[in-house]
């Protein structure tokens, strides 16, 4: 179910059954909010094929589709959510009250301490992309790809789940912020 929380001007989005079409005319964003099949599609697509990520290992094979994870999309939100209202852009958690394991710890969080918070245990292998300013997820994908480090996350096929999750904050730098978080 989509849900939407808006306090302050802040737009946070829940990525739910179904797309939405999100519009905040004070600060001009239109947003086609994509449903958790479509992410988990467009990451599944990518995965499908033979990706070069400009990393030099040359082009990579495709890889097993990913499954979602609601632990995984759990740290994505947190990310997400301490990205947008802390207006913030770092793999480390903010270190403010919206830092939510950062506060617990009393220090930036780490996004494995993120993930494992939201009760992802037992993993080999996680990791974590983050975007922002992207108003629509095949460009943010097209993006993401075209960074190595993002691009070989994706392509990791140690990875067997993820989760997504997106914030918007229209008074912040970026506006929408995008968390991917790996785990297998």
């Amino acid at each position: 179910m989509l849900r939407i929380i808006i306090s302050y001007a802040l737009f946070i989005l829940i990525v739910g059954c179904g797309d939405a079409i999100i519009k905040d005319s004070r600060a001009g964003i239109e947003f086609n909010e994509p449903s958790k099949e479509s992410i988990l599609e467009a990451i599944n697509r990518v995965r499908g094929r033979s990706v070069d990520c400009h990393d030099g290992f040359g082009l990579r094979d495709a890889v097993a589709p990913l499954v979602w994870s609601e632990q995984l999309y759990r740290s994505a939100y947190r990310q997400s959510l301490d990205l947008a209202t802390s207006d913030t852009f770092s793999h480390l958690g903010s270190g403010t009250e919206y830092d939510a394991t950062g506060r617990v710890k009393g220090r930036r969080s780490l996004f494995y301490e993120r993930i494992e918070d939201s009760g992802y245990r037992g993993y080999n292998i996680v990791g974590e992309n983050i975007a922002g300013g992207h108003y629509s997820l095949e460009v943010m994908m097209e993006e993401l790809l075209k960074s190595p480090k993002h691009c070989a996350n994706i392509m990791n096929r140690e990875f067997r789940e993820v989760g997504v999750a997106i914030a918007i904050n229209p008074d912040s730098q970026y506006k929408i912020y995008w968390t991917q978080d790996f785990g297998g």
